[in-house]
């Protein structure tokens, strides 16, 4: 089962994956930032709110797990980073309240609306909310919205919920 399924692709670039990243995995569909490189390419960590695109596949996922793509991002240090306008149906986004994960049971659920815009949280998830503020970050507020929000969360066949947005990176 794929992190995004693409109904509209956008633009794609090769691009270099942090050390830091590489180390943690990451999801299909998470954000991504650019930082620097020691070397001559363009290279993204994962986004703490601020946008630069998002990685087209994850660094394990299920569906990768029997075909000769398995590991190789990992194994070679580079991913595919999304930018423009996509449209794309996605099970990369905060489910919970920021101040609800911080704090512990009870997770309250965050509300999804059709149409709203959305940002990266600070885990480079997609999320309505502002992590920026809520976490007292000193740059808040964080207004790179980068998506709208075309269908609300919706559970498929397998109930794996899945979120469609519109981005414009």
């Amino acid at each position: 089962m794929r992190d995004v399924n693409v109904l509209f692709k956008g633009d794609a670039y090769t691009v270099a994956l942090s050390p830091s990243l590489l180390a943690s995995g990451w999801q299909g569909g998470q954000g991504v930032q650019w930082t620097q490189s020691p070397r001559d390419e363009f290279m993204v960590t994962l986004s703490d709110g601020l946008y630069g695109g998002f990685l087209l596949w994850g660094s394990n996922e299920d569906s990768d797990q029997y075909v000769s793509f398995f590991e190789q991002q990992v194994a070679y240090g580079h991913g595919v980073m999304c930018a423009g306008g996509w449209l794309l149906s996605t099970r990369t986004f905060e489910r919970y309240t920021y101040a609800s994960r911080i704090a512990g049971p009870p997770y309250v659920p965050i509300v999804y609306t059709a149409g709203e815009r959305l940002l990266f949280s600070l885990r480079g998830y997609w999320t309505n909310e502002d992590e920026w503020t809520a976490s007292g970050d000193p740059r808040a507020p964080n207004g790179f919205y980068i998506a709208s929000l075309v269908q609300v969360p919706t559970a498929n066949e397998r109930g794996v919920e899945y979120i469609t947005i519109q981005t414009s990176i």
